[in-house]
C-alpha cells in the first residue's frame, strides 16, 4: 500500500507543478534559500535517484540535479513517471541511498520518498498560494513516517533533508506533518 500512497503523493505534486508558470519559477519556497526552480531541480533529481536505487544502482550520477530545460514542468512530469514506473516494476530488496551513505530496505526507502512528496507537494502548493488536499488515509500513513524521521543535530547541518521540528498544536494532520519536518504551517508568515 505504501507504493500506492507514494504514487498518489507524486501525482499530486505533478498536478501542482503543472499549475506553475514561468514567472513562478523564481518565487521563494518554504525550503530555505530555494526558489521554485531550485525545488523542482531537487525533486526531479530525487525521482531519478530513487528510480536508480529501485534498480539497485549505487552511483551518485542519477541523484545529481539536471537542467530542467525550457519546460520545467514537463521535465518534472517525466521524472515523476520514471520513478513511478521504477517503483511499480521489479524493486530491489534494498535501496542504496548514496546521498545518505546507507543501504536500506526497499519499504523504508519508499517511505522516505513518500514523505518527501507529501511535504514537497505542500511546498509547491504554498509557493503558488494554493492548498493541497490529501485523503485522510494517506495522511494517516504519512504521520508515522514523519514521526520516524530523526531529529537533533542531523537537522541543523548544511544540506539536511529537513529542518528542526516546529512546535505546532493545530489538529490538521498535514500541518502537523510539515511542522514535524521543519516547515511553518503558516508559511509565508
Amino acid at each position: 500500500m505504501l507504493i500506492e500512497y507514494d504514487a498518489r503523493a507524486v501525482r499530486t505534486s505533478v498536478a501542482l507543478v503543472d499549475r506553475a508558470g514561468v514567472a513562478d519559477l523564481d518565487r521563494p519556497t518554504p525550503c530555505a534559500g530555494w526558489t521554485l526552480r531550485d525545488l523542482l531541480a531537487h525533486m526531479t533529481a530525487q525521482h531519478h535517484g530513487f528510480a536508480a536505487a529501485a534498480r539497485g544502482e549505487e552511483g551518485l550520477d542519477a541523484w545529481r540535479p539536471r537542467d530542467l530545460g525550457e519546460d520545467p514542468a514537463a521535465a518534472y512530469r517525466a521524472a515523476a513517471e520514471h520513478v513511478l514506473a521504477a517503483f511499480s516494476g521489479a524493486v530491489a530488496a534494498e535501496f542504496p541511498l548514496p546521498e545518505l551513505g546507507v543501504v536500506v530496505p526497499a519499504a523504508r526507502a519508499i517511505g522516505f520518498h513518500f514523505i518527501d512528496y507529501v511535504v514537497h507537494s505542500w511546498d509547491v502548493a504554498r509557493t503558488l498560494g494554493l492548498t493541497v488536499d490529501f485523503e485522510p488515509e494517506l495522511l494517516e500513513a504519512a504521520l508515522p513516517v514523519a514521526e520516524a524521521v530523526p531529529g537533533g543535530r542531523a537537522r541543523t547541518v548544511p544540506g539536511a533533508s529537513f529542518a528542526p521540528a516546529i512546535a505546532w498544536t493545530d489538529g490538521a494532520r498535514l500541518d502537523r506533518i510539515v511542522a514535524m519536518l521543519g516547515r511553518s504551517p503558516v508559511w509565508p508568515d
